[in-house]
């Protein structure tokens, strides 16, 4: 379970990407980047989060801490953009946070190398999870005390975006090819095989649970197919369970694109997040 805060300052709205999430204060006195289940992508970009982070984590990935946040929405009483006071007012209750890391820095492939053996084993979690948001384009890495820390896993899973289809056709999101041809990290010369030896072990049906469990109830609750969260949490386990097994049938692909690697881009990407560099909006 994921430790609750309540959110007591509205600090301001961070313009990037489509979900607006907020920078806020909480009664613990920490800072969190909070992502709302009223946002765009729905409750089920926040339910990856929850897995594929907390998973990544017992993969022993760094991770910046989740912690799930209560929204009143009247701390968003003085922002004057509407979009952001109707985001906020179909935000009331229950929404995800995530750890500020002040000082971080957006991670640059081009100024810090995080070695192959680390480069390796995101790139592995990477094609488990399906993440098709960490190419060079938008790094979803901070450069935090010297080392780089994960976020934003919204756009893993997205299995569970259908879930009938899914369920009818296991196997088929067991073995579904992974596109690592604009991974951040392919300059980097990932050790796939050390990642692949080290972690698939640690990918049990316990790990998963362990992972779903975080996620609260409220979120898993209505979901055509299943009875009740327990069921969701469970096809999460069932489906990560059995592409780890049948990894054999689509990491190869990874690994061919690893060792043909990809020359990294001579520029960074355009217009980096404010958020990720560790300041303020002024």
């Amino acid at each position: 379970m994921l430790r609750h805060v309540t959110a007591t300052r509205y600090v301001t709205p961070l313009r990037e990407g489509g979900s607006l999430p907020g920078l806020m204060e909480a009664d613990d006195l920490g800072t969190y980047v909070v992502k709302f289940h009223g946002a765009g992508q729905g409750r089920k970009a926040l339910v990856a989060e929850i897995v594929s982070g907390e998973l990544a984590r017992t993969l022993g990935l760094p991770v910046p801490e989740l912690v799930t946040v209560d929204l009143d929405p009247a701390l968003g009483r003085t922002e004057p953009d509407h979009e952001v006071q109707d985001l906020l007012r179909n935000s009331r209750g229950l929404n995800l946070g995530l750890d500020y890391l002040p000082g971080a820095l957006d991670f640059d492939p081009l100024a810090f190398d995080p070695g192959s053996e680390f480069a390796g084993r995101v790139l592995w979690f990477d094609a488990l999870v399906g993440n098709v948001d960490r190419s060079w384009r938008n790094a979803n890495m901070l450069l935090w005390h010297r080392a780089a820390h994960l976020i934003d896993h919204g756009a893993t899973l997205t299995f569970h975006h259908g879930w009938k289809a899914a369920l009818a056709d296991p196997a088929a999101v067991a073995v579904r090819p992974y596109d690592a041809r604009d991974h951040v990290l392919l300059g980097s010369d990932p050790d796939l095989d050390a990642a692949n030896s080290a972690l698939a072990p640690l990918v049990t049906r316990e790990a998963v649970r362990a992972a779903a469990a975080a996620v609260p109830d409220p979120w898993l609750t209505d979901e055509p197919g299943f009875d009740d969260p327990d069921e969701v949490r469970e096809a999460y386990a069932d489906i990560l369970t059995a592409r780890v097994a049948a990894r054999d049938l689509w990491l190869p692909g990874v690994r061919e694109t690893a060792a043909a690697g990809r020359a990294r881009p001579a520029t960074r990407a355009p217009n980096p997040p404010a958020w990720l560099v560790g300041r303020l909006p002024r």
